[in-house]
């Protein structure tokens, strides 16, 4: 089988450095029946360990010549491919509990996590490779200098954790970053969580789209609907100063008053 050259359209860099997935595996930790979907499979180099400890795996590839090599490689039993652009995929097929693992392309590495939060009710876990400013953006608290729309928006849905570092020379090609591996785990049912997902979505973004302002400012005509009082936030505070309890809480002012729009309606 001729050699696979990595398409760039596709943000394909191949994981070589063998240490790397059996780290990702033992942090996984998968059990034989589990119900594990990797996303971007690759040239196997975390498929092959996984199904060495599971009894069946589910992959999506885009790349139809690497979908085609997997298909070659694997009997259908063991592995079912779907080659699709993963951010096209109902993961809702794949059934209940799922695991979720991969090396993510970093050019959809954001918009491939909110797809996800679509699903995190029938998700059990996901553990990604993603570059690690991605990364320190998503586990960052209030007042770090990463802080921002994606650390409210997935700490509003996942309690996270960063695992560990790994060197672009793991990879051929090598990335210009750093990469790092995350958990995620879903938060319950019982979570703090918005009115309406719709209103904080827009309100974190509105916040964080001029950052450096004051919220009395950077929320526009927004700003005065909020009982800042009541609310406990002063209207001096920036963004990246309120947790994501706060966010909540300001997103769900902001409904009560119509401020977005009539109540029950979807936010804009």
């Amino acid at each position: 089988m001729k050699q696979h050259q990595a398409r760039k359209r596709f943000g394909q860099h191949f994981l070589i450095d063998d240490s790397v997935p059996e780290a990702i595996v033992r942090a996984i930790a998968p059990r034989r029946a589990d119900n594990v979907v990797e996303i971007g499979p690759g040239l196997s180099a975390l498929t092959a360990p996984l199904l060495g400890r599971l009894d069946a795996l589910k992959v999506i590839e885009i790349d139809r010549d690497l979908a085609a090599r997997l298909r070659q490689a694997y009997p259908p039993e063991r592995l079912a491919v779907t080659e699709a652009d993963v951010l096209d995929v109902d993961f809702s097929r794949f059934g209940p509990a799922l695991r979720v693992v991969g090396n993510l392309p970093y050019n959809i590495s954001s918009p491939l996590l909110f797809h996800l939060m679509d699903y995190a009710d029938q998700v059990r876990d996901q553990h990604f490779m993603l570059q690690r400013e991605v990364v320190d953006r998503m586990v960052a608290q209030p007042g770090d200098a990463d802080y921002g729309r994606l650390s409210v928006m997935l700490q509003s849905r996942y309690e996270m954790e960063k695992l560990f570092d790994v060197p672009p020379e793991a990879f051929d090609p090598p990335p210009r970053v750093v990469s790092a591996v995350v958990r995620m785990m879903p938060l319950p049912a019982d979570r703090p969580r918005a009115r309406r997902e719709g209103t904080l979505s827009a309100t974190v973004a509105r916040a964080f789209a001029q950052r450096r302002k004051m919220l009395r400012r950077g929320l526009g005509d927004w700003a005065p609907h909020v009982p800042w009082e009541r609310l406990g936030i002063a209207d001096s505070a920036r963004a990246e100063e309120l947790s994501v309890a706060q966010f909540i809480a300001l997103a769900d002012a902001l409904d009560e008053a119509g401020a977005l729009g009539p109540p029950g309606r979807p936010a804009a």
